[in-house]
């Protein structure tokens, strides 16, 4: 019973997974990424999982799969700063995935 309510009462803790596709055009993608050069200019760290199991939560945890499909996001990743909604910054440990801007964090949802 306890279990039900809370995936009753949070399913997006409980459900959901960052699965993404980088597509070919911006009109396919569901967000537009720009990766930044530096670690201070970006609204979320990221580090790419080799796992797609490991892909839980909203917290910068990537998993790029082969197919459309299989994702969650399609992702269209940008040249300009301003042209994107969400500025990343691709760590090399995973411990270091985290948001640094929690005002865009509802785009992952």
């Amino acid at each position: 019973m306890r279990l039900f309510l809370f995936i009753l009462l949070f399913p997006s803790v409980s459900l959901f997974s960052q699965t993404f596709y980088s597509v070919d055009y911006s009109y396919q993608a569901d967000l537009k990424v720009h990766v930044v050069d530096h670690e201070y200019q970006a609204d979320l760290l990221v580090y790419k999982l080799k796992n797609k199991y490991e892909a839980k939560g909203n917290s910068g945890l990537w998993y790029f799969c082969d197919y459309a499909y299989q994702a969650d996001f399609k992702v269209f990743f940008v040249d300009k700063k301003y042209q994107g909604e969400l500025n990343v910054y691709f760590v090399k440990n995973k411990y270091q995935a985290k948001w640094k801007s929690n005002n865009k964090k509802q785009l992952l949802f």
